[in-house]
This record gives C-alpha cells, sequence and structure tokens, in this order.
C-alpha cells in the first residue's frame, strides 16, 4: 500500500511527463544540442581529396618587365643584328655605294688602291684648309695609287645643306678638286650608311665610335682594310707619311 504522499507525488509526474509526449520535440526544447550527421554529398565535399587527384601545377608565373624592358631588348637585337651583318663584311671591297649623280659604284673596282676616305661639308671652318690640303695630297700621289673618296654629310651644324650638284661645283671651281665626290650620307645613328657603320666598327674614336664632326678621314690599305681614323682637326698634309708607307715611296 502506497502512502497518501507518495500517490500524490506519483500522480504528478504523471501530469508533467503527459505535455511532453503529446508536444513535438524541438531543438530550442531540448537541453542537449542535436548531434550533425552529414549528408552523401556533404561527406563528398567535407572529405579531404588524396594529393593524386590534385590537378597537377601549371608553369610558374612570370612578373612583367619593368616599364621600357621590352623597347631596349627589342632595340640589342636591332643593333646585334646589324652588327652581325656588318661584321660579316671583310672590307671596304664587299660594300657598294651612290656617286653624286646617284649612280651605284662598287667599292671594290679600288682593289690594289690606297683609300683616304673623308666626310666633307662646305661651310664649316675647316672647309678651306681640308679641301685645300686633300687636293695637294690626291695631286702628288694619284699616280702612285692613292684615291680620295669624300662623302658630304649634313650632321654637323648643318654645314652641307647644298644638292650633290651644288657640292660637287663648289668642290670642283673652288679647290679644283679631281677626286671623287659621292652622294650625301649620314655617318652616325640609325640611317647612316652601311659603309660608315663598317668604318667606325673597324676602327673606333677616342672617344667612342661615332663621328665627332666634318673632316674624319679613315686610311684604308690596298687589302681593303681600314688602317687608321684620324680626327677632324688632323690636316691631310701631317698623314702623308702614313700614305706613303702604305703606298710603299719613299
Amino acid at each position: 500500500m502506497l502512502c497518501s504522499s507518495t500517490k500524490a507525488l506519483l500522480l504528478r509526474c504523471r501530469n508533467l511527463r503527459a505535455p511532453l509526449a503529446s508536444s513535438s520535440p524541438s531543438s530550442s526544447a531540448l537541453p542537449f544540442p542535436i548531434p550533425f550527421s552529414p549528408s552523401v554529398a556533404q561527406q563528398t565535399l567535407l572529405s579531404p581529396r588524396p594529393i593524386s587527384s590534385l590537378p597537377a601545377p601549371g608553369p610558374p608565373i612570370k612578373p612583367p618587365p619593368p616599364f621600357g624592358c621590352r623597347s631596349f631588348v627589342s632595340r640589342d637585337r636591332r643593333s646585334s643584328r646589324a652588327m652581325a651583318s656588318q661584321s660579316s663584311k671583310g672590307s671596304i671591297y664587299d660594300f657598294t655605294v651612290k656617286d653624286a649623280r646617284g649612280n651605284d659604284v662598287d667599292l671594290g673596282s679600288y682593289k690594289g688602291k690606297v683609300l683616304l676616305i673623308v666626310n666633307v661639308a662646305s661651310q664649316c671652318g675647316l672647309t678651306n684648309s681640308n679641301y685645300t690640303e686633300l687636293s695637294q695630297v690626291y695631286e702628288k700621289y694619284k699616280n702612285q695609287g692613292l684615291e680620295i673618296l669624300a662623302f658630304p654629310c649634313n650632321q654637323f651644324g648643318a654645314q652641307e645643306p647644298g644638292t650633290n650638284e651644288q657640292i660637287v661645283e663648289f668642290a670642283c671651281t673652288r679647290f679644283k678638286a679631281e677626286y671623287p665626290i659621292f652622294d650625301k650620307v649620314d655617318v652616325n645613328g640609325e640611317n647612316a650608311d652601311p659603309l660608315y657603320k663598317f668604318l667606325k666598327s673597324s676602327k673606333g674614336g677616342l672617344f667612342g665610335d661615332n663621328i665627332k664632326w666634318n673632316f674624319s678621314k679613315f686610311l684604308i690599305d690596298k687589302e681593303g682594310n681600314v688602317v687608321d681614323r684620324y680626327a677632324p682637326t688632323t690636316s691631310p698634309l701631317s698623314i702623308e707619311k702614313d700614305i706613303k708607307k702604305l703606298l710603299g715611296v719613299a
């Protein structure tokens, strides 16, 4: 037999259990969290992938070149190709130039001659002395194998502005120049005549390869080799001894 107090306690517990059983369970009513059970798709995403199934790494990404690099590389490549082209020519006999009338002149026609190649100008402070002495040297040694090749150039102070016809008339009338005067050319820069690129690469100057001014001079032996180079201020008469040595005259 249960005492009255025990019966009352059991009745109270039964009344409390009834609403709990009839109500639907919810996560907020539970005193503990519902354990997480991932689906198959979720398990696939969450499970670590084996290394063998990962895609192979691609090539490393190179950083872009600094500003201006591309143009310098291209310029360097162009310069290398130009130098290689020039170095493939063994002597000045491999070049063809234009005379004052625009006709081709094969420098191979000067084989066996000693040559003095000069870039000339008509309005330079060195014009009178150089043209005068060039005519004197040519008159003295032209029959012994000397040729002077004059190339007008307007790159220095714009001191050779005339046409080819005007330049030839000036040199022949005023200085009695009998040696050939060729087409006007550039001697420096990207548009420099190939002959002058070869001359400069064969015999550099004291302060770099570029021609410094009007009346720079190159001396060529009978085999077409560049033997020496002279500054604009070096007078033609002062190199007479070098010319005589190549000519083999006393």
